[in-house]
């Protein structure tokens, strides 16, 4: 069973950035899809990224696409989230989340993270 600790979430002004950070305890098969989430209150968990874990394919959601980039270190096993020109709407918490399959489906994960909040107000 695979562990997953995000961390990296804080309170920032729009226009800004910050970087996630999700540490991964146990072994990810070369074969896993690491996958990033998040959910705003009184909205349903969405997708938001994912990376395989052993190749550099990578799917982002529209709203993220051109703002948000996914990157691993496997010698570290963690995933990070780089978030530029950050809007309010990105508030939510970010969990972080491991499959086997390259979906942005919720269901294709297994492994979630506790997640962490990212504000983003003036």
């Amino acid at each position: 069973q695979v562990q997953l600790v995000e961390s990296g979430g804080d309170l920032v002004q729009p226009g800004g950035s910050l970087r996630l950070s999700c540490v991964a305890s146990g072994r990810i098969y070369s074969s896993s899809v690491m996958g990033w989430f998040r959910q705003a209150p009184g909205k349903v968990r969405e997708f938001v990224a994912l990376i395989r874990w052993h190749s550099p394919s990578t799917l982002y959601a529209d709203s993220v696409k051109g703002r948000f980039t996914i990157s691993r270190d496997n010698a570290k096993n963690t995933v990070y989230l780089h978030m530029n020109n950050l809007r309010p709407e990105d508030t939510a918490v970010y969990y972080c989340a491991k499959g086997s399959q390259y979906s942005s489906n919720l269901s294709d994960y297994r492994s979630w993270g506790q997640g962490t909040q990212v504000t983003v107000a003036s």
